[in-house]
């Protein structure tokens, strides 16, 4: 699993006009070639009168699937400009489809190479970029009297996150940390109870945070 990695923050999608011609960028998350496909067939669907439905995908750790469909327009002038906006904003398991209803003015290979590429760029500004990071859950048990403590210490603290807090015989607190920090963590929180706190490692699980 990637330690961290950017993808879009969500499925949306996001229009922009020109020449008279309206391309309309959809975004969506995929973890596989099937979902990718699965999307662009949904729009298509969608846009069933559109002019050309173009689409452009990439997924896998180090993007071992990429894929790009001109769908009509003239070869390279579509799919591959829409895979190149993915690949420079270093996007993974994200997929898009520019659906184009003509407006009565031919653009020219330039000219279509242009826009695809700029209807997905502002579409990924419009819709969000977020930066996902792996981090391990780690649980710390304490008698109640160090909860206020704790959890002061942990909101104030650059890059250890609480996650959540469960109230029951004795506390227990989630906090997300980077796996790399793990021994980091221990260490401080151990010497934040004197000792008192029993601390666990808890599963793994991507966070998200905005990045545009």
């Amino acid at each position: 699993m990637l330690l961290q990695y950017y993808t879009v923050k969500a499925a949306g999608e996001h229009e922009i006009v020109i020449e008279k011609s309206r391309f309309i960028a959809y975004f969506n998350r995929a973890t596989t070639e099937e979902e990718a496909q699965s999307f662009i067939q949904e729009i298509k669907k969608k846009n069933w009168n559109a002019t050309h439905n173009c689409s452009a995908y990439l997924i896998g750790e180090h993007n071992q699937i990429q894929k790009a469909n001109d769908d009509g327009e003239p070869s390279g002038t579509a799919g591959v400009p829409m895979l190149e906006v993915l690949k420079k904003r270093d996007l993974k398991d994200t997929v898009v489809v520019v659906t184009r209803y003509f407006g009565g003015i031919k653009l020219g290979a330039g000219g279509l190479i242009r826009a695809y590429g700029k209807s997905v760029s502002e579409g990924l500004n419009a819709i969000g970029i977020v930066e996902r990071k792996l981090m391990r859950i780690i649980h710390t048990k304490i008698d109640y009297s160090w909860l206020g403590k704790i959890e002061n210490e942990l909101r104030a603290h650059p890059t250890f996150i609480l996650k959540e807090i469960h109230y029951l015989d004795s506390v227990e607190v989630e906090t997300y940390v980077l796996e790399e920090l793990k021994e980091t963590f221990v260490e401080w929180m151990t010497e934040l109870t004197n000792g008192q706190a029993e601390i666990l490692e808890g599963n793994t699980e991507y966070l998200e945070q905005d990045i545009v």
